[in-house]
């Protein structure tokens, strides 16, 4: 007869013979648990399964007393066989494991619902410990939780007993996946039922003994039976439930052939799961699982992530892990290969120790060093490159080796960008030594990790040392707690993952409801490009209210982004709040919040209304999507009375001038009152009142002058921006872009001097004089300033180049270069930003002397 489990299941025989068999090592992150085969919580030592999305389950190498590997005698069935084979027993594998977990998840269950019926039964009585609307609360869909799982379980088994290549379980996940709306139930109502628990503890000594003290069965050959774990970590458990069946899905997947039955079910399994958790994990706490400190208590992990510290004067990327009741930074230790990874502590503080720094601390904290944003954008150009490289490749029939040396040359190109990137400063201290500085890439990042320390610190927390050993052990466990596994870069990426988009985003920031008190409030917009957010507009601040009415569109440029950031602040006018950072007011955050950017929703021609939640605020706003390939194709203005895309030549004639009208007007009205703005051309101004200043131009309205001064600057710079990307023609000419692609080229300086200025002087005049004038207001006016406005020669020569000079539709149409716009932006892009830099560093160049001039070579280009 099978031998029973826990809760009166047969067990699986021979999982008890593969633990017996097989010694697997558990880095000791639980102490002196693990030597008899059990974690803190009751549980097996299971197989450790890398949980790692990105990675195939992986064995713990066994080790003997010295250290040295072991090679384990699996049970007879399990040796590695080839191909399909082992395929199966990867399989078998994977799901013994998950079966014997599920076992253990559904004691958990049964101990949460034991004190519920003797609670239910006192609640009529006239001295019920609690009422009935409380244990409603509580214990709220746990029962339907826990018949689902036992019904799965039974199902499962007999599966796994009877394996052959025959059997199937996809349509077990299939159908466990389909009843995630339960579990939704649950979530929605988590954090009132730990509210209502932790109340009723504090109210009744008698409910508080219960919640702290429940019994967790054991398995049944367990040595000891039961295990004693608190109700609020028994109420966790189903949210890390779903995490780990998320997990074991995607492993299922790596082991199961494609035209296996069970393919097609498990990938739907992991859709919805997927789905799901994409939905809740924002509501809840990461808390995956927990180790144990030497007073019994369980320190569980609530973050993890990767941080830039600057430590020595240099950047560092280091993993750093959010525990109840310390914090603690590490680096990944170099190790052979084949080895198991390990981490490093490099420091570590007790929350209750820790403090974040003053303002006017500040002084005394190392120097930030920011790296010129040309070098940030040269290496964004590289790592597109790069990425038509691998495509290209993969299509070839011998490309795979050379793809994995270009994947291998990208990662460290992006995690170069990852380091270097980053400039907002996260400055944390303990109390009893020393500070430590972050650099965090967005705003939003950083008051994550604040809040989240912030909630933990209002608990009354002790002050911890740890000795070596407890140290090494905590240590040794991030490896196996850690909720993010790779540095956020393309190259860690699955080929199925979204590449996100490419093009233009329009959105409309609408309004916001929810707040208490009136103030002065405007948003800001994140989107993430090469593993990091940007921040990319902003909108007007909208004074002393509640109720803000923005309506305010923006055009943003997106280069891979999958998710969009929107950041609600109130404007701080005082100045004693100034930050020495980075030289700006201090603004508070309301609220924050994001959305992935789902292609098949964004890339249609109608707006999509959507509405972000955000600390009890609600921001509505629209957004759109124009891809590269469309917005690279100029269509030239069906009437000529207009500016836009009308020719240069038609617009300066009709104008009787040599520049035209718009582009004076907006250099003009950039320099009276734009040059100090930081991000001047770079952030981009809101999208209405730049059709409103295009219909104005257009017209030839009287009132253009008065809206210039009225209107905001950086609309003002888009305006200018979309005149010239709306010429049919790009400003540096169809006809001349092969050879300024050429000359750019040249090694020779005297050479591609001559090349350069002859192309100049090859110029129609109106195209030269308009060339000319930005060229003048960009240099003197705007980079001059770059201390205040942030805009270097190269970040203007970033944004005006691929404008100014593009190939035109019939380059493209040859085939001369790639396939496709996209692949054509990414191609010629750095040799646009080049040319316009080349100009830009020159000495002034003057129409006139340019004219005169005969030492350049005047062959036909």
């Amino acid at each position: 007869m099978e031998p029973l489990s826990a809760h009166g299941l047969p067990r699986l025989s021979w999982i008890d013979t593969l633990y017996s068999n097989f010694n697997y090592n558990t880095d000791g992150y639980e102490g002196d648990g693990a030597e008899d085969g059990k974690s803190q919580d009751g549980s097996e030592t299971l197989p450790y399964i890398d949980e790692s999305p990105t990675m195939s389950p992986q064995l713990c190498v066994p080790q003997s007393p010295d250290g040295e590997a072991v090679s384990p005698t699996p049970p007879e069935g399990l040796l590695p066989g080839g191909g399909i084979e082992k395929g199966l027993e990867m399989k078998k594998l994977v799901l013994s494991g998950f079966l014997a977990s599920e076992e253990i998840y559904i004691n958990q269950l049964e101990a949460l619902l034991l004190p519920m019926r003797p609670l239910k039964a006192t609640a009529t009585t006239s001295q019920p410990v609690l009422t009935i609307q409380q244990i409603k609360t509580i214990f709220y869909k746990i029962q339907d939780i826990s018949e689902i799982h036992k019904e799965f379980y039974d199902a499962l088994l007999p599966n796994i007993q009877q394996w052959d290549e025959k059997v199937t379980v996809g349509h077990l996940f299939q159908k466990l996946a389909s009843q995630l709306g339960v579990y939704k139930a649950f979530v929605d109502n988590y954090k009132v039922a730990l509210e209502t628990a932790e109340k009723c503890s504090q109210a009744n000594i008698q409910f508080q003994k219960i919640s702290e003290n429940l019994k967790v069965k054991g398995p049944k050959d367990s040595k000891d039976c039961t295990t004693t774990i608190s109700m609020e970590a028994l109420l966790y458990k189903p949210i890390d439930r779903v995490t780990r069946s998320t997990l074991v899905l995607h492993d299922l997947l790596k082991h199961t052939p494609k035209d296996h039955p069970d393919f097609p079910l498990l990938q739907d399994a992991l859709r919805i799961s997927q789905n799901f958790l994409s939905s809740i994990n924002e509501e809840i706490d990461p808390r995956r699982t927990a180790v144990t400190t030497p007073k019994g208590e369980a320190r569980q992990l609530v973050k993890d992530g990767f941080l830039v510290e600057v430590s020595e004067s240099s950047r560092k990327l280091r993993h750093v892990f959010l525990f109840t009741d310390l914090l603690l930074c590490a680096k990944m230790k170099k190790t052979a290969v084949g080895k198991h990874q390990q981490y490093e502590c490099k420091w570590y503080i007790p929350l209750a120790d820790l403090t974040f720094q003053t303002l006017d601390e500040s002084d005394s904290c190392p120097t930030i060093q920011v790296l010129p944003e040309h070098e940030l954008e040269e290496m964004k150009i590289k790592i597109s490159i790069l990425k038509n490289e691998i495509q290209k490749e993969k299509k070839a029939p011998k490309g795979q080796s050379r793809v994995e040396r270009l994947r291998k040359k990208m990662n460290e190109q992006e995690s170069w960008l990852l380091t270097h990137s980053p400039s907002i400063p996260f400055r944390i201290h303990n109390k009893h030594g020393k500070s430590y500085l972050f650099l965090i890439s967005s705003d939003y990042e950083r008051s994550e990790w604040r809040e989240s320390i912030q909630k933990l610190q209002k608990k009354d927390l002790q002050a911890c040392v740890l000795s070596s050993v407890e140290l090494q052990v905590l240590t040794s466990s991030c490896f196996k707690l850690r909720t993010v596994h790779n540095i956020p870069v393309t190259s860690n990426k699955d080929d199925e993952e979204s590449p996100g988009l490419y093009g233009f985003l329009h959105v409309i920031v609408h309004s916001a409801k929810g707040f208490q008190e009136s103030a002065n409030l405007y948003c800001t917009l994140e989107v993430d490009a090469y593993g990091y957010f940007v921040s990319k507009a902003k909108t007007r601040v909208f004074r002393d209210t509640t109720d803000p009415h923005w309506n305010e569109e923006f055009e943003i440029e997106v280069e891979g982004s999958q998710y969009l950031r929107i950041l609600c602040y109130e404007k701080c006018y005082d100045k004693s709040m100034l930050n020495k950072d980075d030289n700006e007011i201090v603004d508070k955050m309301m609220g924050k919040g994001k959305v992935q950017l789902d292609p098949q929703t964004v890339q249609s021609k109608n707006w999509h209304l959507d509405v972000i939640e955000m600390n009890g605020i609600k921001v509505e706003f629209s957004m759109k999507f124009t891809s590269r390939d469309l917005s690279l194709k100029r269509t030239p203005s069906k009437k000529q009375s207009g500016v836009f895309g009308v020719k240069i030549n038609v617009v300066t004639k009709r104008e009787r001038s040599k520049v035209p009208y718009i582009v004076r007007q907006c250099i003009e009205e950039v320099e009276k009152r734009g040059v100090d703005e930081v991000g001047i051309y770079r952030i981009s101004g809101v999208a209405t009142d730049i059709q409103a200043l295009k219909a104005a131009f257009d017209t030839n309205t009287k009132d253009i002058l008065m809206m210039l001064s009225d209107m905001d600057i950086n609309a003002i710079a888009g305006t200018l921006k979309l005149y010239f990307r709306e010429l049919p023609e790009p400003l540096l000419t169809d006809r001349l872009y092969p050879a300024f692609m050429e000359g750019i080229a040249l090694s020779d300086p005297a050479a591609k001097e001559n090349c350069m200025m002859h192309l100049l002087r090859s110029l129609p005049d109106p195209n030269l004089m308009t060339f000319l004038s930005l060229l003048e207001h960009l240099k003197h006016s705007v980079a001059e300033k770059e201390p205040i406005n942030k805009m270097s020669l190269h970040n203007l020569a970033t944004v005006f180049g691929p404008t100014l000079l593009r190939p035109s539709e019939a380059e493209i149409a040859k085939g001369q270069h790639i396939t496709t716009a996209s692949d054509i932006w990414s191609h010629d892009v750095m040799a646009q930003v080049q040319v316009l830099l080349y100009y830009l560093q020159h000495p002034p160049i003057s129409f006139a002397e340019l004219k005169r001039n005969t030492l350049y070579f005047s062959t036909d280009v």
